[in-house]
């Protein structure tokens, strides 16, 4: 998968980043994945920044308000059909509202929900953006993991909620990594956080395709980021690993290991 022209419901479509230094994000992100920018007018006082890799849409960003807290951070959206009614089934099964459905201007419509082990999520309601252009290919989101310590409760919510159907994976870290699947494919993976993970709080953690993950290292090192987690290897996957960008948005590197 590569080009992207819309994408089935309960499936991940879109990823952006909020941060306290565009400008610097967009220098940082640009190098390490060939990504240009388009800034895009908004209702508010700061851009809406599409990313782009060889003039397709791959992610955004965008400058964040201070309630939003202290600390940048990469965000999911799932695309769903009605973006209300589906904030709301999340509250019936025992998540929380974190961001009520709103407008985006005419791209859309989301809302952020918090499932009942702590992990935020968007969802996503397209108008005029349907999500990426570009998916599972360099430059782009290719994988997206639930990082959580109720691997059950998680599995039950998500089922309910878009459809998914937790499969355990007898290949995965000996039988410990579960594969959502949607219709037959693999839409997402969820792994237990131990006591070696220390306090990282449950989160859906974005993987973005690379050609070679050792050089992506090296740059995130030369322009001032941080490895947060050393790369390691997975047979029949590929070699990832987890950064930190100088502003301290994580997020994971993978080279696949096949086409």
């Amino acid at each position: 998968m590569a080009e992207m022209t819309s994408y089935p419901p309960g499936t991940f479509c879109w990823v952006d980043l909020a941060t306290n230094a565009p400008e610097a994000a967009k220098t940082f992100y640009g190098e390490i994945f060939g990504w240009t920018s388009e800034d895009l007018p908004t209702d508010y006082e700061v851009p809406y920044s599409i990313l782009k890799r060889d003039g397709k849409r791959a992610a955004a960003l965008y400058e964040m308000a201070p309630e939003q807290g202290a600390f940048p951070y990469w965000a999911s959206y799932v695309r769903v059909m009605d973006v209300q009614a589906s904030a709301e089934q999340a509250v019936e099964l025992g998540g929380r509202l974190v961001m009520p459905a709103v407008d985006v201007m005419q791209l859309g419509r989301m809302a952020f929900i918090q499932d009942p082990t702590g992990a935020v999520l968007g969802l996503w309601e397209p108008g005029s953006l349907f999500g990426a252009e570009l998916d599972n290919t360099y430059g782009a989101r290719s994988w997206s993991e639930l990082q959580t310590r109720n691997t059950k409760a998680a599995s039950r919510f998500y089922e309910d909620l878009f459809g998914w159907t937790a499969r355990t994976s007898k290949s995965l870290l000996d039988g410990r990594y579960t594969l959502f699947e949607l219709d037959g494919k693999e839409v997402g993976g969820m792994i237990e956080l131990d006591a070696e993970w220390g306090s990282m709080p449950p989160n859906w953690s974005i993987y973005f395709g690379v050609e070679d993950c050792d050089r992506a290292l090296a740059t995130t090192k030369r322009l001032g980021g941080s490895i947060v987690m050393d790369p390691k290897e997975v047979e029949n996957v590929g070699r990832f690993a987890f950064l930190g960008d100088p502003q301290g948005a994580i997020f994971a590197v993978i080279q696949f290991g096949h086409p």
